[in-house]
């Protein structure tokens, strides 16, 4: 029996003539639709949150352009190995937190000095520094790109994740039930020329950092080398939650992204600076890329990577900020054809249903943080 002929046959509608009931279906399945999909007109009504984000300034623009867009954020560490850059970031990340209280959380980080080295003193030093970033409020742990790519112990030996001096820290880290945040390895076009990488935004990043291109670096571990040591550093510890950054540096394929995920049940991913990656895969296999997300829906979670450094006089980040946020809101929630700054070509958003939207944009930030708690 058609949706038609049910409400033609029930006695409450028999009175009515076929325009009617025609206006009563075709209502409902407005309705539904409408509360299937989010469109873009929703996104300054919908709460979300950025993952993923870089506040070391107290000029509250970024900030401002959060709350204005309905975002909240989680403004993470970084240690570009200079401890007065992580004592720096850990001073306007408190500052914000406080003065924009319960939109701003901060996920961070530590020095990681080679001095002492695989000894209990380096341990000991660096859990005290975590436990004075705990009880500031920290919610997370971030370990970053520095540990497997420029920091070598005494031997001039490269120091990987897996690392078993690292132990102690981590242990420390479990015993705090908070995950880590972590940045092992670079995008796979890391490895490439800057002419055959896939993403402008990548060539352009190592054209600057050179120091970070790996492939002039061949005598530096190698791509696959970071990503089997974060592996078997989940493996070591597999109670350990942990946040992958930057879809965990398996930005070019979401079916060798979806194998760690199903190998590894307490990893999640953020999206930071990544989007593009997924949006290029869409070219070819959009079906591909939508199922990825609807399947690990509880495993992605939004972030960006922007964020404000107080190094651009008289610029306000939040404009730009908002064009961004808007633009993945569009390609997450619509099926509008697209284009990216990033490389060329037209692709089509994703149209992820509504549940999948408030899970990757809010509710796994929530679980995965333990937010709810803070």
């Amino acid at each position: 029996m058609t949706i038609f002929n049910y409400f033609y046959s029930h006695p409450k509608y028999q009175k009515m003539n076929y325009r009617k009931i025609i206006c009563i279906v075709i209502t409902l399945f407005v309705c539904s639709c409408q509360s299937d999909y989010y469109s873009a007109k929703d996104f300054k009504s919908v709460t979300k949150i950025d993952a993923h984000v870089h506040i070391s300034s107290d000029r509250g623009y970024f900030e401002r352009q959060a709350i204005s867009d309905n975002f909240k954020v989680i403004t993470i560490g970084v240690d570009e190995s200079d401890s007065a850059s992580v004592e720096h970031q850990h001073i306007y990340a408190l500052k914000s937190k406080e003065k924009y209280s319960g939109n701003v959380y901060y996920a961070a980080t530590f020095h990681f000095d080679t001095l002492g080295w695989n000894t209990d003193s380096w341990s000991e030093k660096v859990i005290s520094h975590l436990k004075r970033d705990i009880s500031g409020g920290a919610i997370s742990v971030k370990l970053w790109k520095n540990i497997g790519m420029t920091v070598k112990d005494k031997n001039g030996k490269f120091i990987m994740i897996d690392n078993p001096a690292i132990k102690p820290v981590i242990d420390f880290i479990i015993s705090r039930n908070l995950p880590i945040t972590g940045h092992f390895g670079e995008p796979l076009n890391c490895w490439k020329p800057l002419n055959q990488m896939t993403i402008r935004g990548d060539s352009s990043y190592y054209a600057e950092n050179p120091q970070y291109h790996m492939f002039a670096h061949p005598e530096y571990p190698s791509y696959e080398d970071q990503i089997n040591a974060r592996d078997h550093f989940l493996e070591i510890y597999p109670n350990l939650k942990f946040i992958g950054c930057h879809l965990g540096s398996l930005e070019w394929n979401v079916d060798e992204l979806a194998k760690r995920l199903d190998k590894y049940p307490n990893m999640a991913v953020d999206m930071a600076a990544r989007v593009c990656h997924l949006e290029v895969q869409c070219v070819n296999d959009r079906e591909k890329v939508r199922n990825f997300c609807i399947k690990y829906q509880d495993r992605l979670l939004y972030g960006t990577d922007l964020g404000d450094y107080g190094n651009t006089k008289g610029e306000d980040p939040g404009k730009r900020t908002h064009e961004i946020w808007q633009h993945d809101w569009r390609y997450f929630t619509t099926d509008d054809e697209l284009t990216s700054v990033d490389f060329k070509g037209t692709f089509h958003g994703l149209h992820l249903p509504r549940q999948v939207i408030e899970k990757i944009y809010y509710q796994n930030s929530i679980k995965w943080y333990q937010l709810s708690n803070k």
